[in-house]
């Protein structure tokens, strides 16, 4: 582990529901893993797949949201891998929340595919090749597409989740028409939900959920507005962000 990597702060989610631990340099979660978590239907008892987990913020927010659900999160980055373990036990969700190591491209025996009830992503939202890179590996890793491009991560999500189970990403909103072509013919029911980050401004972020094997057509929500006239969260945005509630898409 880096020198960086050692220094760890400790943030609170949720409106301090969820205790947070992760690496003061690098990629550093906030509210996309809150909205992703959010959006996710699930129900006590059901296994969800989280991919790219990295120190556990979404899979803790939504065991933490639905009481007993199943979490397990796949992470590429071994010591991203360690912290969030130990934010499960800080969080007392060590038997609901679980975090493997291992990469999409070639994953672990033990995650047996259409094993899962939904699946969840924040997917790198730098395309290969698009965009100057942070020189900081870890983040690096986090933002910007490797050997496995979008398609790979919709393949697999799409792999993992049984069969009308669905899949939810939160990505950017310039990306949109890739993650729609990565989805077509192979999952419906895809709602699109715009995060405006104020009325009259353009989303920069969108949820999209899909569900396999369903042949319903796509439908856009009227999404969420962030942030109100003041700067500050709206109602809305803050009972999310704040008070633990889902998103119904």
């Amino acid at each position: 582990m880096s020198e960086t990597q050692d220094i760890l702060t400790e943030d609170m989610l949720m409106g301090g529901r969820v205790q947070l631990r992760q690496p003061k340099d690098g990629f550093r979660a906030a509210i996309d893993p809150v909205l992703l978590a959010a959006s996710v239907p699930a129900t006590p008892r059901d296994q969800v797949l989280e991919i790219g987990t990295g120190t556990g913020a979404a899979a803790l927010c939504l065991a933490r949201r639905v009481k007993g659900v199943r979490v397990t999160g796949l992470e590429l980055q071994r010591d991203l891998v360690r912290i969030a373990g130990e934010n499960a036990a800080l969080n007392g969700l060590e038997a609901e929340v679980a975090v493997v190591f291992g990469d999409l491209l070639n994953p672990p025996p033990r995650l047996a595919p259409s094993g899962f009830d939904h699946v969840m992503a924040n997917p790198p939202y730098l395309e290969a090749g698009t965009a100057t890179l942070p020189e900081d590996a870890p983040r690096r890793t986090a933002v910007a597409e490797g050997a496995a491009d979008l398609k790979a991560w919709v393949r697999f999500a799409l792999s993992m989740v049984r069969p009308k189970g669905t899949i939810t990403f939160i990505h950017r909103a310039d990306r949109i028409d890739g993650l729609l072509t990565e989805l077509h013919g192979k999952a419906g029911e895809i709602v699109v939900f715009p995060l405006w980050p104020g009325v009259g401004k353009p989303a920069r972020r969108v949820l999209v959920r899909a569900r396999r094997d369903i042949a319903t057509p796509t439908r856009l929500a009227p999404g969420l507005i962030l942030h109100g006239a003041d700067g500050k969260y709206t109602a809305e945005a803050e009972a999310v962000l704040r008070d633990g509630w889902g998103l119904v898409l």
